[in-house]
């Protein structure tokens, strides 16, 4: 089952460099159906959906490890096999010398028109991915960013509009 955030909800997250959870408020407990307990000191991807191609987690690493934010849409999966979407907003934090000392994370309901794009996408992606690779993957977005005349950043907001 697909469960929706509401309109004005925000998941609020924080990790360890290891993406190990530190942080996290009432509704993404409520959204990933756990305790809290159950979420601190875990790996960030024990929510990962297997319908996530890798490409797109290698892009938000390789992107948030150079303190540059990332904007993605996200499927999840919750403690009890339901999913969920997210418009994720993902950023290094940082010490006050500039190292990075864990990440943070925001995410709010996706436009559900984005979705109509987006859904397609990584299943091509996926597909892709499992026959010939992440990098393969990757290259079937950077082939209609290519193709659009658009950067990744400019495809995601605008899907979000």
């Amino acid at each position: 089952m697909t469960i929706e955030m509401k309109e004005d909800d925000f998941i609020v997250s924080k990790t360890d460099l290891k993406g190990r959870i530190t942080y996290t408020n009432h509704i993404f407990m409520e959204m990933a159906e756990y305790t809290e307990a159950e979420l601190l000191g875990k790996p960030h991807n024990i929510i990962r959906h297997e319908d996530m191609p890798k490409a797109v987690f290698k892009y938000l690493w390789e992107t948030i490890v150079k303190k540059e934010e990332v904007f993605a849409f996200v499927k999840n999966k919750t403690k009890n096999s339901n999913d969920y979407w997210v418009y994720a907003n993902i950023t290094a934090s940082c010490n006050l010398h500039g190292n990075i000392i864990g990440y943070y994370s925001v995410r709010r309901r996706p436009n559900p028109e984005a979705l109509e794009t987006i859904i397609p996408l990584y299943k091509r992606m996926l597909e892709v991915e499992k026959s010939d690779g992440v990098d393969a993957s990757f290259k079937v977005l950077t082939d209609i960013l290519a193709e659009k005349g658009i950067s990744y950043d400019e495809l995601i907001i605008s899907l979000q509009k």
